[in-house]
């Protein structure tokens, strides 16, 4: 724990020790030897998906649709198809529908950490970073490089601090992180029989200030 450090500082610093790597280049490798790339990304809420078997009830023959749950008890995903009903399938029984081989956003990046590339290869990260908005590729000598597809709105509070925190790292402050949300409510300090309270921008008491 850093002292001071909100959950957003940590995020931003743990980002700031990764290596971005232009798509262009990754691109550019790929197409001399498309063999030795793979894709990791798993199917995640969201996703545009091709369902292989319709059940027998199903009552629409339309294929496409989009995942809107993973139940991990069942493994299966929960899939709303297009203009029909929704249904539970397999994972051996889609596949994601990508327009693009590789992300939208024109930087990709690989862990600065060989930790981070352990949790990524070993622990659950394939799941977890494509559920927070990831596309994972995998190189067979190179190793792991990680892009975002999307642009145009704030990457760091839809998928760099979710992956921050389902990672479990522990670098921030929590008396800072809660000072930070208590500020974004318009709270502030005040003192009430000798305590440090949080009140509200009416002054009304909301609570104890919290100290580590």
């Amino acid at each position: 724990m850093i002292k001071g450090m909100t959950i957003s500082d940590a995020a931003h610093k743990w980002v700031s020790e990764f290596n971005a790597i232009p798509q262009s280049m990754i691109e550019r490798l790929m197409r001399a030897a498309p063999d030795e790339w793979e894709e990791l990304t798993l199917p995640h809420a969201g996703s545009r998906v091709h369902v292989f078997d319709l059940p027998d009830s199903c009552d629409t023959l339309e294929h496409l649709g989009e995942i809107v749950a993973y139940a991990a008890d069942l493994n299966k995903y929960r899939v709303d198809l297009d203009g029909g009903p929704s249904i539970l399938v397999e994972p051996d029984n889609l596949e994601v529908v990508d327009e693009d081989t590789l992300p939208m956003w024109g930087t990709m990046w690989s862990f600065g950490d060989s930790c981070d590339d352990y949790w990524l290869g070993y622990a659950d990260g394939i799941r977890v970073m494509s559920d927070c908005g990831f596309r994972i590729y995998q190189h067979e000598e190179w190793g792991y490089f990680f892009g975002i597809d999307g642009a145009g709105y704030d990457f760091y509070s839809e998928h760099w601090i979710p992956l921050y925190k389902s990672r479990g790292l522990q670098w921030h402050d929590p008396a800072a992180e809660k000072a930070e949300e208590m500020r974004s409510k318009d709270c502030r300090i005040a003192k009430l029989g000798g305590r440090n309270v949080w009140v509200d921008k009416n002054g009304a008491f909301v609570e104890e200030v919290w100290h580590d």
